[in-house]
């Protein structure tokens, strides 16, 4: 029952990866920054010469803009990266036989893209497979998120179909090209911010923590810690045998114990990784599950790995640009071992980094003037107006970190959480034509959705945390850690690993890759 295993992608496509995600990027911002301008976007007048769909863009786009505090820069970005997206998983989806026509159901290739651009109004192959993409992934791509409808240039179109199509194969066919694809996003950004000297926090977090983690040591952390449970209780599997990196002691059990305070079947097992960035860590967990879940409940391959994306496997991530990889990497995963695409299972992953700049009357009014619902709001919007900088640092069940700067609202002190989450489903779910409503309740939704996660328990935690010295963090970070992980506040990473220890249910585990100094500085000595 063991899935087949695609290669890894070599140097050289690394290479030419890299150079593509970076040409891909000033092609593609180039192109939003004088979409939004042409819209006028930023001005306080609309421009006379947009027709209604255009007014009903720009409308989207504005709120779209207030939500992330007004800044250009950062809309720009959310729109680049969304086209980007768009035309990248198409070309995923193309590669392994899994794009098909939305209405029929029907695989269609690339050429038949070509044939079909006409007849749906697009004038190109690549708009036909970006248009069919976003409407087969309604979990990853938000139809009516302003950053997806917008069009660009022809000169942009071509430019980034260009850069997308002279990609070599193996980056599509391989096990961990995806995985690869944000890093290289970010790396002019990244030496930028470096070479800066400035504070880190909000949306230059991503960049500098985020490193892609190599498969040799997600495989380790999660086979001597799922695996080793599995293997305590299935001596005898052939899913054992697969595991090559699962170390068994001088009596031939697991050296990493056998997880007795674990539960005893695979479904009531529960995985989250709270910084998953590409995703490694969930598909890899994915693979294991769906396996254990198929041999100890009898089920057939969709069964178990639908059974698994509703049940056991969890995901947060403070980038919602990796958030989306993530989603795409576990639905890609699900689809190659199910035999084709099918309709899955949204998975439980979600952004815990959505900062909320949009004024809180505009959230209360999401409510519809339900008290109850409108108190829920207010309490979301205090949680998270810093997330782009905390991200799964949040936790949403500890009021003490919660109180509004005027005084006059503590969040969840006095409601539980638990009765909160219900209220909040029920006001997000309202169907609206407004754009700049269905800006802001996809937003709300994002976030509440977050915030559920970040409130659970979870069997076993794993996750490659980010590393960020005290010196270099910016002053929300910097009060926050100190505040909130007095012990472990010399590094982000060791934070996290405080923080970790707050998600995992009782006889719980995490397995984690961590920086070793905490091991032995003195700085660290109340912590460990």
């Amino acid at each position: 029952m063991a899935e087949p295993v695609s290669g890894v992608l070599s140097s050289g496509g690394r290479r030419v990866l890299e150079s593509g995600c970076v040409e891909a990027r000033r092609v593609v911002e180039v192109g939003c920054r004088a979409v939004l301008d042409g819209l006028g976007v930023v001005a306080d007048r609309r421009p006379e010469h947009l027709d209604e769909a255009a007014q009903v863009l720009r409308r989207g786009l504005r709120a779209k803009l207030r939500q992330l505090g007004g800044e250009f820069d950062v809309l720009v970005d959310e729109c680049a990266y969304e086209q980007w997206h768009k035309l990248l998983f198409a070309r995923f989806l193309a590669e392994n036989n899994l794009l098909l026509h939305p209405e029929f159901q029907a695989p269609v290739t690339l050429a038949d893209c070509e044939e079909l651009a006409e007849s749906v109004g697009e004038s190109d192959r690549w708009g036909v497979a970006g248009r069919f993409a976003a409407e087969i992934l309604p979990g990853i791509f938000r139809l009516d998120d302003p950053c997806v409808g917008l069009r660009l240039a022809p000169e942009s179109r071509v430019g980034l179909a260009r850069i997308v199509e002279e990609l070599p194969v193996e980056v599509f066919t391989s096990s961990d090209g995806l995985g690869w694809v944000y890093q290289f996003w970010q790396s002019e950004t990244k030496d930028e911010i470096n070479a800066s000297e400035r504070k880190i926090g909000g949306a230059d977090l991503g960049p500098v923590t985020q490193l892609f983690t190599e498969n040799y040591m997600v495989r380790f952390l999660l086979e001597n810690s799922l695996g080793a449970w599995w293997a305590a209780r299935h001596p005898g599997s052939p899913l054992v045998n697969g595991w090559e990196f699962l170390r068994f002691d001088d009596d031939g059990k697991p050296a990493a114990g056998s997880f007795d305070g674990w539960p005893e079947v695979a479904a009531e097992v529960t995985v989250m990784d709270p910084c998953c960035g590409s995703g490694h860590f969930l598909v890899e967990a994915f693979s294991m599950l769906w396996q254990m879940r198929a041999e100890e409940e009898n089920l057939s391959a969709v069964e178990a790995q639908d059974a698994v994306l509703t049940d056991n496997l969890f995901g947060l991530e403070l980038d919602p640009r990796c958030t989306q990889i993530a989603m795409f990497a576990v639905a890609l995963a699900a689809w190659k071992a199910g035999g084709g695409w099918r309709q899955l299972p949204v998975p439980n992953i979600a952004c815990s980094g959505i900062p909320v700049k949009t004024p809180v009357e505009e959230w209360k009014a999401l409510a519809g003037g339900d008290p109850d619902l409108e108190n829920a709001l207010v309490r979301l919007h205090i949680l998270f107006q810093d997330a782009d900088t905390l991200g799964s640092l949040i936790d949403p069940r500890r009021s003490a970190e919660l109180t509004d700067p005027t005084g006059l609202q503590r969040s969840f002190e006095d409601v539980e959480w638990d009765h909160i989450a219900p209220l909040l489903t029920k006001a997000l779910t309202k169907e609206t034509n407004d754009p700049a409503t269905a800006v802001l309740g996809a937003t709300a939704e994002g976030t509440a959705k977050a915030a559920d996660y970040l409130s659970r328990h979870y069997t076993l935690v794993t996750t490659n945390v980010p590393y960020l010295g005290r010196l270099l963090m910016g002053a929300i970070l910097l009060e926050f850690c100190a505040n909130r992980f007095v012990e472990a506040a010399s590094d982000l990473a060791t934070c996290f690993a405080d923080r970790i220890s707050a998600l995992i249910a009782p006889e719980g585990s995490s397995a984690l890759v961590m920086p070793q100094n905490w091991l032995f500085l003195v700085s660290y000595k109340r912590f460990r």
